[in-house]
């Protein structure tokens, strides 16, 4: 049963971040009950506050693109090349858990408050930079100091040789892909060192690359390449079969069949048990070569005259996992989708009737995290002054 008290409400997190990689770490850190205290440009802020499409609502312009990957947060404004500002930045880190950055390396450094600077102020913060090629110091290479974008990394990481088709050039997987694989490793990585904070009594720093995460991500033909010295490339898949979308009545199924005992299921469910022995079927690689001359025609026959439901059922009862090819639209009506609280609408009173995608992690012993509006900018700047006395109270001054 759920509790009141969700894991990481006693740990505040200093988010001086812009665009997807931090926003998104932090915006998970606060769904896991984390105070977050987003530091902010004066006047401009963080620039996906003024990136549309807009709502247009009775306050003013609604930024979608903001509330992406804001909710849950507080919003002040520092200009960190002011002194005074520099100063009540310091005073922030030095009662906070955790600092999370997204600049380019070398940024927080020539501002003064870098990682060699606020472990003087604070020997238990976990500093967490994610950038582009990566920058601490043993792990440095010759890209460390560029900047990147996430189809950058994604493009150099192998991962968009792997997409789309043979014959055509590689394309982009996902708008913001390696923004968000990096801002799930950065999690990962900040609660281990919260983990040994706890037997250590230190913080230290997270060093979190863009480009390592899509590596992460591209393992598989990395590691084909490693034991075989081939060079896997966009386009059918070679070693396992059938992998693929499939037409039913209705629209399209993936289906994966990585092993014999599962061919062998599917074969059963379809009515072509004749398949399971044939010698163009015996073995991944042979499947996956005639996927479109055997395989395809007699599944495709076996759904033409079935719903994708319909199928979903048959073959998920004989132990064949498959699903269906789901627009947008398709999740938000989802009844597992529901079920599993991925959709929260929006607790703004400005926009009605909008849903954010929720948090991936649920816990027996915590309420599920809701999605309160966005911060206007600079809406907790008074919060500064309840920070000084909490410093000054803790003798830090």
């Amino acid at each position: 049963m759920s509790g009141t008290r969700r894991p990481l409400e006693h740990i505040r997190v200093l988010a001086h971040e812009q665009y997807i990689a931090a926003p998104y770490c932090t915006m998970l850190l606060a769904d896991y009950g984390a105070e977050v205290i987003k530091v902010e440009r004066p006047g401009t802020g963080d620039p996906r506050r003024e990136m549309g499409p807009f709502i247009d609502t009775d306050s003013g312009r609604y930024a979608w693109g903001f509330a992406e990957y804001n909710r849950n947060k507080k919003s002040v404004t520092l200009d960190l090349k002011v002194p005074a500002d520099r100063a009540k930045f310091e005073r922030l880190a030095a009662v906070s858990d955790v600092l999370v950055e997204n600049f380019r390396p070398g940024v927080m450094d020539k501002l003064g408050v870098g990682w060699e600077r606020l472990r003087q102020v604070n020997p238990r913060l976990v500093y967490c930079a994610i950038s582009g090629f990566g920058q601490l110091e043993p792990y440095k290479g010759k890209y460390s100091n560029w900047p990147a974008f996430d189809i950058v990394v994604e493009a150099m990481s192998g991962f968009m040789h792997m997409i789309g088709f043979e014959d055509r050039p590689p394309v982009s997987a996902v708008y913001g892909l390696a923004d968000l694989v990096a801002a799930l490793v950065a999690v990962q990585g900040i609660l281990a060192a919260l983990l040994d904070r706890e037997v250590t009594g230190e913080g230290q720093f997270v060093d979190v690359s863009m480009l390592d995460a899509m590596i992460a991500l591209n393992e598989r033909a990395l590691t084909i390449h490693s034991f075989t010295g081939q060079v896997p490339s966009r386009g059918p898949e070679r070693l396992i079969g059938p992998r693929g979308t499939f037409r039913a009545k209705d629209g399209y199924l993936a289906l994966n069949v990585p092993t014999d005992y599962i061919w062998h299921r599917l074969t059963c469910v379809i009515g072509r048990e004749d398949l399971a022995h044939d010698p163009r079927c015996v073995s991944g690689p042979a499947r996956a070569a005639n996927l479109e001359t055997v395989i395809r025609p007699a599944i495709e026959g076996w759904l033409q005259d079935k719903t994708r439901q319909e199928a979903m059922v048959l073959l998920n009862e004989a132990g064949v996992p498959v699903g269906p090819v789901q627009t947008a639209a398709d999740v938000f009506s989802c009844p597992h989708v529901a079920a599993r609280g991925m959709l929260v609408e929006l607790d703004d009173p400005g926009v009605t009737g909008k849903k954010l995608v929720g948090s991936p992690v649920k816990f027996s012993r915590a309420p599920a995290p809701s999605a309160s509006r966005t911060p206007d900018l600079g809406e907790h700047n008074d919060l500064l002054d309840r920070i000084l006395v909490e410093f000054k109270a803790e003798g830090a001054m």
